[in-house]
């Protein structure tokens, strides 16, 4: 039964999280311009963002789903707004900068943190998408004990982090073969995506 819980919650972590939108993006970049622990620790922060809307989901918390529906263009809106402040700073972004700051330690880890948690929990749909998946891989958390949650909620949590591990990973080894003038342009184009992603997040609350 453990065993089980561990697979179910390690599937819905990964599942997730594979979606390769604009924290992929976001993960990826702060790869090449400051190095693996900075991309892993950034899709750490949206790890524990998605073990959040998993207990959310999981319990049932009824006041919570209800708010965040009824209120989600705000959300969207807000989410929308940070999303676009992200892909600007990500379009002027200088990695001869990064490079220096990486060298000299003066990258903050915790910033990486942070703005990836705030920026995931923001999207309200990732909740739904929760309830959907769990769904999906028959987890009935309303029959579950307290440890078996707390197992299950382990697994969610070493699925995502372990999908953030390899997209870091990944994108470390075309780091290291990587030119900084191409890095450069990779900055303008992934924060021009990041952007019209975030522009498409807000307008999909008037036409969609």
């Amino acid at each position: 039964m453990t065993i089980n819980l561990i697979i179910k919650g390690f599937i819905a972590g990964v599942l997730v999280s594979a979606p390769l939108g604009p924290i992929g993006i976001l993960c990826i970049q702060r790869t090449l311009n400051r190095g693996r622990l900075s991309g892993f620790i950034s899709g750490i922060g949206a790890a524990v963002a998605d073990t959040v809307f998993a207990v959310i989901a999981g319990l049932g918390l009824s006041i919570i789903i209800n708010f965040i529906r009824n209120q989600h263009l705000y959300f969207q809106i807000a989410g929308g707004l940070f999303v676009l402040y992200i892909g600007i700073r990500i379009f002027y972004t200088n990695p001869i900068k990064q490079l220096k700051l990486q060298r000299l330690g003066k990258t903050s880890l915790s910033q990486d943190f942070f703005s990836v948690l705030l920026l995931t929990l923001s999207n309200p749909m990732a909740l739904f998408l929760f309830i959907g998946i769990m769904a999906g891989i028959n987890i009935a958390l309303d029959s579950q004990s307290l440890i078996e949650f707390l197992i299950l909620l382990a697994g969610i949590f070493g699925g995502a982090a372990l999908w953030w591990f390899f997209i870091s990973t990944l994108a470390n080894r075309f780091r290291k073969v990587i030119r900084l003038r191409s890095i450069w342009w990779m900055n303008k184009v992934t924060g021009a995506l990041i952007f019209l992603f975030g522009l498409s997040v807000i307008f999909s609350v008037w036409f969609f």
